[in-house]
C-alpha cells in the first residue's frame, strides 16, 4: 500500500532546514519549542485492524466503580497501519491521541513505523480452536528494509485509565535506535494542545480539562516536545538521523498541533529489548501520571490476565461465556466461530461507559487521514438510532439480554421533546445523529429511526425482558409519542446545531425527510417497511399492555394504509428495460412525489449526479421481506431482485458485483446505483465531500441482507420449511462471503474495494476494506444476525405479528 509519510515530512524537513539556517537557537536543547501552532491537524486512517477496551459489568444497568469489575476503565483504542490510533478516554467520542508509533534510525535510514514496515495482526488470547477470547492484540511489524522487527501486545488496564503496550524490539544490524513518537488530539481536537516533557514522561493537555502522560519501563534517553511539521521529532531526525532537539514544552499561550518524542536505548545486531509503554489519562497531571505509574508497577502479565478474565478476574472471557446462543451458532459460521467471537466483543466495545447503552456506529472518522481535526468532530463515533438498533438486536441474538435492555433505556436521551434544545416543532421523533451524551449533531428526520426504538421495545417485551408494566410505562413516555409521529407526522421546527437556521420540514408519513442513507426525501421501501412494523407493534403494546385500544386501532389503520400503498407509491412499471420476467418493473430506491413512474430527478449530494428515479436501484426493498410486510416469494420482490442483480449495466448504475475468494464467487452490493459516497475514480484517493469524480463501493452488510432474503424466499417457496442442505448453502455463500470481507483482525468494513476506476493511491485489492470506516458496527451486527437466522431457520429480526397481518 502506497502511503504518504507523516504529514509530508520530507518536504517539511527541507523547510525546517531553511529555518535552521537563520535560527540557530532551534538546534539547542531545553526550553520552549518554536514553530507554533504547527501544521493543520488531521485524523487517522479509518481502516482499523482492531479496536479494544476493557470489559466492564453493569451495576443496576449502569457502569459504576466498585462492582464485579472494580474501577471502570474508560479507555478505548484502535489499530491501523500497524500502530495505535485514536485512543479515547472519558467518553468514547472523545479521542485523546491521534497516534502512537515508533520511529527507527540506523546507519543509513530513518523509518516511520506505519509506513516502512509490513504489519500483521493477531489476537493474544484464543481458545483451542483459534477463536479470539478478548480484544487484546499482537501486532508484528517487520521492517521493509529487513533491519528490525517490532512486536507489540496492546490492551487496556481494566482497573485504570491506561492504554498498555508491550514492545519487543529486535535489531538485525548494529546501531538501531527506536524512538516513541505521539501526536495527541486532546479532548477530541488536534490544534488546542499543550505538550511538556520530563526525563521520564511525555505529557499533553488541553486546557485544564484532560491530561495524558506517556511513560516507559525502559528509561528514556532523551525527550522533546514540539509542534507538528515545524519542531516535532520527525523533523529533527529527518535532518541527520540524530535527536538534537530536546525542547521541554510548547507555548502555553499558543496551543496547537503538538507532538512529543522520546529516544530509547540503541540496539546492536541480534539484540532484543522488551519494554512497556503506557499512556495514562486523567483530569489532572497528577491523576494521569498516577494511572501510568500504577499500570507499569502492576505489569504486563497481571493486567493482561485481568483484561482477558482469566482465573478469578472478571473480563472478556466471562462476557463471551455469557452469550448463551453462541455455541449453537458456531456450526453456521464458515470459520468455526472466529468471526462470531470477534463480532461479539467488537460490538460490545462500541458502547460508551459514562452513558451506558450508547452504542456508536464505528470507532473511526471516515477517510480520517485527510479530514481536518482542528475542531471537535465525531465522524462515526456517534449515535444513530438505526445503527444502534442493529447493534442491540445483534447482541440480543448472541444471547446478551442485558445490553439491549440498557440500550433501550438510553433511547429517551435522543428523542425529540419540548425540552430538546432548539426545538419549537413536532415531537416524538428520534434525532438523526448525536454525541453519546445526547448533544445534537444532525437533525434530519428519518422515520425508520423513529420506528426502530418501538420495534426494539416490543422485542424486549415479548422476550420477557420488559414486564407489562415496564413496557406500558415506556409506551406512555417514549413509544406512543414515536408512534403518533409515524402515524400523523407534523411540522418539524428545530435549529441546526451551531446555526441560526432551522429544519422546518413538514413530515407527512410515510414520506420521510431522509431515508436510511440520509440523503433523499420521499417514499422509501426500506423506511416504509420500518414504519409499518413500528405501528403494528405499537398497536400490540397499546392493546395488550397499555390499555389504549383507541390508539391501537388507529395505528393499525395507518399501517394498513401504508402497506396498501407500497406498490402504488414505490414500484415502477415504466423503468429502463431489465432482463427479467416483466422488464422495467421493480421497486425504486426512493420516489420524491409518490409516483414511481413520473421520472422525478434525484440529485446525489456526494457526486452531483442527476438521475431519473427509475434508474436508481438499491437493496432497501428487501426490508419489506425481512420485517414481514411482504412474503419472500412476492413476485414484485422477485422482479426487483432480478433487476438489482443485472450486471450488464454500466458501472455507474450497477449494484451487484461477484467477488472471488479462494476460487469461489461471493456476491457484493453497492448501496445504490450512481452512489458517490466513496473513493475517487481517477486515482482511488479518499472521499473528499461533494465531488463529481467519486464512487460508492461495495458494502459487506448487503451480502448479509441478501442472505436473509434468500432464507425467506427459500422457505416461502417450500411451504415454510427449509432443509439443512439449503441452510448450509446459504451459509457457504453469504456468511462465508462476509467473513472474507473482514480483514486479518476480523474487522468487517463499511466498504470494500470493487475494482472500478484507478487505484494508485492505496493499491487496494478487490474485496479489501477501504479507508471509509472499519469496523462498522452495522456490518458486524448483520453478520451476527445472519448466523442466528440460519441457526433458527428463521429471520432473527422479522416480526411474526406483521407477517400474520399481511401475509395471510
Amino acid at each position: 500500500m502506497n502511503r504518504k509519510r507523516w504529514l509530508f515530512a520530507p518536504l517539511i524537513a527541507l523547510c525546517v532546514a531553511c529555518l535552521l539556517a537563520t535560527n540557530a537557537a532551534w538546534a539547542v536543547g531545553g526550553g520552549l519549542a518554536p514553530g507554533a501552532p504547527g501544521n493543520p491537524s488531521v485524523w487517522s486512517y479509518a481502516g482499523k485492524q482492531g479496536i479494544g477496551t476493557s470489559y466492564e459489568q453493569y451495576v443496576n444497568n449502569r457502569y459504576q466503580d466498585g462492582g464485579p469489575t472494580n474501577t471502570i476503565s474508560k479507555v478505548w483504542f484502535s489499530l491501523a497501519q500497524g500502530i495505535v490510533t485514536e485512543t479515547a478516554y472519558g467518553d468514547i467520542d472523545h479521542a485523546q491521541l491521534k497516534d502512537l508509533q515508533l520511529l527507527v534510525t540506523g546507519n543509513d535510514f530513518l523509518n516511520e513505523e506505519r509506513v516502512d514496515t509490513d504489519s500483521t495482526v493477531d489476537y493474544l488470547h484464543k481458545d483451542s480452536d483459534g477463536r479470539p477470547l478478548s480484544p487484546a492484540y499482537r501486532l508484528v511489524n517487520t521492517a521493509k528494509n529487513g533491519k528490525y522487527t517490532i512486536e507489540k501486545h496492546i490492551f487496556t488496564d481494566p482497573d485504570r485509565q491506561t492504554l498498555f503496550t508491550r514492545v519487543i524490539f529486535t535489531a538485525n544490524e548494529d546501531n538501531i535506535t527506536p524512538y516513541v513518537l505521539t501526536n495527541p488530539h486532546m479532548n477530541n481536537t488536534g490544534n488546542q494542545d499543550v505538550a511538556f516533557v520530563n526525563a521520564d514522561s511525555l505529557n499533553a493537555r488541553e486546557g485544564e480539562m484532560v491530561y495524558a502522560s506517556i511513560k516507559s519501563s525502559e528509561p528514556f534517553v532523551k525527550t522533546s516536545a514540539g509542534y507538528v511539521g515545524t519542531s516535532d521529532g520527525y523533523q529533527d531526525l529527518s535532518r541527520d538521523r540524530t535527536m538534537d532537539w530536546t525542547y521541554d514544552y510548547t507555548d502555553e499561550s499558543r496551543p496547537g498541533n503538538v507532538a512529543m518524542m522520546a529516544q530509547l536505548p540503541t540496539l546492536n545486531a541480534g539484540e532484543t529489548r522488551t519494554f512497556d509503554i503506557v499512556v495514562g489519562f486523567g483530569n489532572t497531571y497528577n491523576a494521569a501520571t498516577a494511572q501510568a505509574d500504577g499500570s507499569l508497577e502492576e505489569g504486563h502479565d497481571s493486567l493482561l490476565a485481568k483484561y482477558n478474565g482469566e482465573g478469578s478476574a472478571v473480563g472478556w472471557e466471562d462476557y463471551i461465556a455469557s452469550l448463551s446462543n453462541v455455541p449453537a451458532m458456531i456450526p453456521n459460521t464458515g470459520d468455526n466461530g472466529k468471526e462470531l467471537y470477534a463480532s461479539a466483543f467488537t460490538l460490545k466495545s462500541m458502547e460508551d461507559k459514562t452513558h451506558a447503552g450508547a452504542f456508536i456506529a464505528s470507532l473511526s472518522v471516515p477517510w480520517g487521514d485527510t479530514v481536518n481535526a482542528d475542531s471537535f468532530a465525531t465522524g462515526y463515533r456517534a449515535v444513530w438510532p438505526r445503527d444502534f438498533y442493529q447493534v442491540a438486536m445483534a447482541l440480543f441474538a448472541l444471547g446478551d439480554t442485558q445490553s439491549p435492555l440498557v440500550a433501550f433505556e438510553y433511547l429517551p436521551q435522543v428523542q425529540v421533546t419540548r425540552n430538546t434544545p432548539g426545538n419549537n416543532g413536532a415531537t416524538g421523533w428520534f434525532l438523526q445523529k448525536t454525541h453519546v451524551d445526547g448533544t445534537l449533531e444532525w437533525v434530519g428526520v428519518q422515520l425508520d429511526q423513529t420506528a426502530m426504538p418501538i420495534m426494539l421495545g416490543w422485542r424486549l417485551w415479548k422476550a420477557g425482558i420488559l414486564s407489562d408494566s415496564q413496557i406500558s410505562d415506556y409506551y406512555r413516555r417514549m413509544l406512543k409519542p414515536a408512534a403518533e409521529f409515524i402515524a400523523n407526522g407534523g411540522q418539524v421546527n428545530i435549529r441546526y446545531p451551531g446555526s441560526s437556521s432551522f429544519n422546518t420540514f413538514d413530515i407527512q408519513p410515510p414520506l420521510t425527510q431522509q431515508e436510511r442513507w440520509e440523503e433523499q426525501h420521499g417514499y422509501s421501501p426500506s423506511t416504509t417497511a420500518a414504519e409499518i412494523t413500528g405501528l403494528v407493534v405499537a398497536a400490540d403494546i397499546a392493546q395488550n399492555a397499555a390499555n389504549d385500544p383507541g390508539a391501537a386501532a388507529y395505528y393499525l389503520q395507518k399501517a394498513d394504509e401504508y402497506q396498501r400503498n407500497v406498490d402504488p407509491k414505490m414500484f415502477t412499471t415504466s423503468g429502463p428495460s431489465t432482463p427479467c420476467s416483466n422488464p422495467g418493473e421493480y421497486f425504486v430506491r426512493i420516489t420524491p412525489d409518490g409516483n414511481p413512474n413520473s421520472g422525478s430527478i434525484i440529485n446525489d449530494p456526494n457526486n452531483f449526479s442527476r438521475n431519473d428515479e427509475r434508474r436508481i436501484l438499491d437493496g432497501g426493498f428487501l426490508e419489506l421481506v425481512r420485517y414481514g410486510v411482504l412474503k419472500g416469494n412476492n413476485p414484485d420482490i422477485a422482479e426487483t431482485v432480478c433487476a438489482l442483480d443485472n450486471t450488464s449495466v454500466s458501472d455507474d448504475a450497477r449494484v451487484r458485483y461477484n467477488l472471488s475468494f479462494d476460487g469461489n464467487q461471493y456476491p457484493g452490493f453497492r448501496r445504490y446505483g450512481f452512489d458517490g459516497y466513496g473513493e475517487r475514480v481517477n486515482d482511488g484517493s479518499n472521499f473528499r465531500g461533494q465531488d463529481s469524480n467519486q464512487r460508492g463501493r461495495i458494502w459487506p452488510f448487503f451480502t448479509g441482507e441478501r442472505g436473509h432474503y434468500e432464507l425467506a424466499a427459500a422457505k416461502a417457496n417450500n411451504g415454510g420449511t427449509i432443509s439443512d442442505d439449503q441452510v448450509a448453502q446459504l451459509r457457504d455463500t453469504y456468511v462465508r462471503g462476509m467473513e472474507y470481507f473482514a480483514n486479518d483482525g476480523l474487522m468487517i468494513p463499511e466498504q470494500v474495494w470493487d475494482g472500478v476506476g484507478a487505484n494508485a493511491t492505496h493499491n487496494y485489492t478487490v474485496g479489501e476494506g477501504t479507508n471509509s470506516a472499519t469496523p462498522l458496527a452495522w456490518s458486524h451486527a448483520e453478520y451476527v444476525k445472519l448466523v442466528k437466522s440460519l441457526t433458527d431457520k428463521k429471520i432473527w429480526d422479522s416480526y411474526d405479528i406483521v407477517k400474520a397481518r399481511y401475509q395471510n
